[in-house]
C-alpha cells in the first residue's frame, strides 16, 4: 500500500479530483489517503468527499484525515500542496494596495508585487513542510500546485534535498484549447513547451506532426469569436510569434502591454469570453463570493448519488503512477531549476520544462535556447524572482523592492519614489506574516 499526503486537503474541487485520478490507477488504487488542513471544518467535508468516491469506485483505498501535518507524512511516498498561506483577508491587501497606486492587477498570486509578497508569506511554510518531509519521508515525490510556481520552487528545491516539482495545468490546458481552434483531435496534437511557469510558449506546436501555427494563425484572424476568446494571448501571438501557456488575464499584467492604462484595459482586459479575461481583483472577488456558498457547493455534490470516476487531465496521478504506482513512463512539463536546461535564462531560475516521470525520479530535459525576444521578457521575469527569492531567504528587504522595481506592469505605471512607498505599505500591512524581515523600511 502507497501512500499520499493531501498537505491543504481543504482545497474541495482540486483534492477531489486529483484523488479520484489517483485511485483510477490499479497500483495506486490500495493507497492510503492521508487529507491533512488546519481547517477542521474544510478537512470534514473533503473527508467525506473522498470516501464517496472510494465507495463509488469500490477501492481498497484506506482514508484519513489529520490537522498534524507529521501524521499526515510519516511514511508517505507522495505528497501534494495546496495551500494558501494567509486567508482573503491577508492576500487582498497584496491587490487593493497596488490598485491605490494606479497598479491594477487582475489575479496577483504568480508575480508582480502582489505575486511577489504572496511569495513572502509562503515560502517559510513551504520550507517547514520540506523540512518535515526530509525527517519523515524523505524518499517522497513532492508535487506542488500552491503558487506563486516558481518563486516556491525555486526556494524549496535551493534549501531542500526534497524531490519537488511544481505542476500548472495551463500547459495541457492551452494545447487542447488550440487545438480545439483548429479541429486537431488532441491525441494527433505534439508539442514542445518552454519558458517559466504561466509565461511557458509552445516552441513547436504540430498537428500529425506538421507545425500546426499557420492554422492557429489563421483560426484568430478570421474567426471573431476565437479571437475574443483570449484576447491578450491573441494578441500576443500574433506580435511575438509564439502562443503562451496561461490565460489572458494572468498574461495581461506580467508585462507592460495592456494594464498600464485604463483605455488598454478596457480594450484587451474586459471583453475577452475566456474564464478569465483580466478583470480587476478577479480571483479576489470569486474567493469573497465563495465564501458565502463553498458549504451549499460541496454538499449539493456530497447529496449527488452518481460519482463521476472518468479521470481528469491533471498531471499528478500519471507523476505518481509512473514514479511510485506501476512504472508507466510520464512526459510532463514541471517547475525545475535551470541547470543546463534552457541555455539563455539565468543559471539556477526556476523554469517550466518538459520532464520524464519514471521510476527513477523525475528527469528534466534539455531545451535549448528560448527564441532572443522571449528571452528578454522571460530574463526579466526569472531575474524578478530571483531578486525576490533572496529577499524571503535573507530577509532583505531591499532585495524585494528591487524585484518590485523592474516588475514590467509596476514599473510602466509608477515611478520609483512611488514603488518604494507602494512596497512600504505592503510590508506593513503584511508584517504579522514576515517575521524573517525585522527592519523592512
Amino acid at each position: 500500500m502507497k501512500k499520499i499526503a493531501f498537505i491543504g486537503a481543504g482545497s474541495f474541487g482540486f483534492t477531489r479530483c486529483l484523488v479520484r485520478d489517483i485511485l483510477s490507477f490499479p497500483a495506486l488504487a490500495d493507497s492510503e489517503i492521508a487529507l491533512m488542513d488546519i481547517d477542521t471544518e474544510r478537512l470534514a467535508y473533503i473527508k467525506r468527499a473522498v470516501d464517496k468516491i472510494v465507495a463509488a469506485g469500490d477501492y481498497p483505498a484506506k482514508v484519513t484525515a489529520t490537522t498534524d501535518r507529521v501524521e499526515a507524512l510519516k511514511g508517505a511516498d507522495g505528497v501534494v500542496c495546496t495551500i494558501l498561506a494567509g486567508g482573503v483577508d491577508v492576500w487582498r491587501h497584496d491587490i487593493e494596495i497596488p490598485k491605490k497606486y494606479g497598479v491594477d492587477i487582475n489575479v496577483g498570486d504568480t508575480r508582480g508585487p502582489a505575486g511577489i509578497f504572496r511569495a513572502l508569506r509562503t515560502i517559510p511554510v513551504m520550507l517547514d513542510i520540506c523540512k518535515d518531509i526530509e525527517r519523515y519521508c524523505p524518499d517522497a515525490i513532492f508535487l506542488n500546485y500552491t503558487n506563486p510556481m516558481a518563486m516556491l520552487c525555486r526556494a524549496m528545491q535551493s534549501e531542500s534535498s526534497v524531490r519537488v516539482t511544481g505542476l500548472c495545468h495551463s500547459v495541457q490546458g492551452t494545447a487542447a484549447m488550440l487545438a480545439r481552434w483548429i479541429g486537431a483531435p488532441m491525441e494527433e496534437i505534439t508539442y514542445l513547451c518552454a519558458g517559466v511557469n504561466h509565461q511557458a510558449f509552445y516552441l513547436e506546436f504540430k498537428w500529425n506532426g506538421k507545425d500546426a501555427y499557420p492554422l492557429i494563425r489563421k483560426a484568430i484572424t478570421e474567426n471573431p469569436e476565437i479571437y475574443n476568446e483570449e484576447i491578450v494571448r491573441n494578441e500576443m501571438f500574433l506580435h511575438l510569434d509564439y502562443y503562451v501557456t496561461e490565460s489572458s488575464g494572468h498574461n495581461s499584467e506580467y508585462n507592460a502591454w495592456f494594464r498600464k492604462r485604463p483605455d488598454l484595459i478596457e480594450k484587451y482586459c474586459t471583453h475577452g469570453t475566456g474564464w478569465n479575461p483580466g478583470e480587476y481583483a478577479y480571483i479576489l472577488k470569486e474567493y469573497l463570493a465563495r465564501e458565502h456558498t463553498w458549504k451549499k457547493d460541496i454538499e449539493d455534490w456530497l447529496d449527488e448519488e452518481a460519482v463521476d470516476l472518468n479521470r481528469g487531465g491533471e498531471y499528478a496521478a500519471y507523476i505518481f503512477n509512473a514514479t511510485i504506482g506501476d512504472g508507466t513512463m510520464f512526459e510532463f512539463n514541471g517547475n525545475v531549476r535551470n541547470f543546463g536546461l534552457i541555455d539563455n535564462l539565468p543559471e539556477g531560475c526556476c523554469v517550466e520544462v518538459p520532464v520524464l516521470a519514471s521510476k527513477r525520479g523525475l528527469t528534466p530535459m534539455h531545451v535549448g535556447p528560448m527564441p532572443d525576444h522571449l528571452a528578454v521578457l522571460l530574463n526579466t521575469t526569472a531575474r524578478c524572482e530571483e531578486l525576490a527569492v533572496e529577499g524571503a531567504l535573507t530577509g532583505d528587504p531591499r532585495k524585494v523592492f528591487h524585484a518590485i522595481c523592474f516588475d514590467p506592469l509596476t514599473s510602466a505605471v509608477l515611478s520609483l519614489a512611488e514603488i518604494k512607498q507602494m512596497v512600504d505599505e505592503m510590508f506593513e500591512a503584511n508584517k504579522d506574516w514576515l517575521p524573517q524581515f525585522k527592519h523592512f523600511k
